[in-house]
């Protein structure tokens, strides 16, 4: 099953996201599943490495990390990155930059679509 989940939240500010997140990373360890993540708005900022949050809090960028190293795949709106003053260098391993194009393919292909 191809899935494509689309986040637009914010990386800190939505409880939706971390949540999204959560879901992506179990959904892309199951057998079968082929994960698309896409991220829009100001869900590129999730996919910024190198973020620092108080000690026990949940860190984003670590969990699409997990993502990635279950065979999912992070794409960011370049857009919205460009917007944000977000460059490519500054994603985590595994995200890239990604275009509206991209994301209307993955879309007419996928057979599910989740949006956050």
């Amino acid at each position: 099953m191809k899935a494509l989940m689309i986040i637009n939240g914010s990386a800190y500010g939505l409880d939706s996201t971390y949540n999204a997140l959560r879901l992506a990373a179990s959904m892309a360890k199951r057998d079968g599943v082929e994960l698309t993540v896409f991220l829009m708005g100001d869900g590129v900022t999730a996919a910024m490495a190198g973020q620092k949050t108080p000690d026990g809090y949940y860190k984003l960028d670590r969990m699409l990390g997990s993502v990635s190293r279950s065979g999912g795949d992070i794409l960011c709106c370049g857009t919205c990155m460009d917007a944000r003053g977000i460059t490519a260098e500054m994603l985590v391993p595994g995200a890239s930059r990604s275009t509206m194009e991209a994301l209307t393919d993955h879309t007419l292909e996928a057979d599910k679509v989740l949006v956050f």
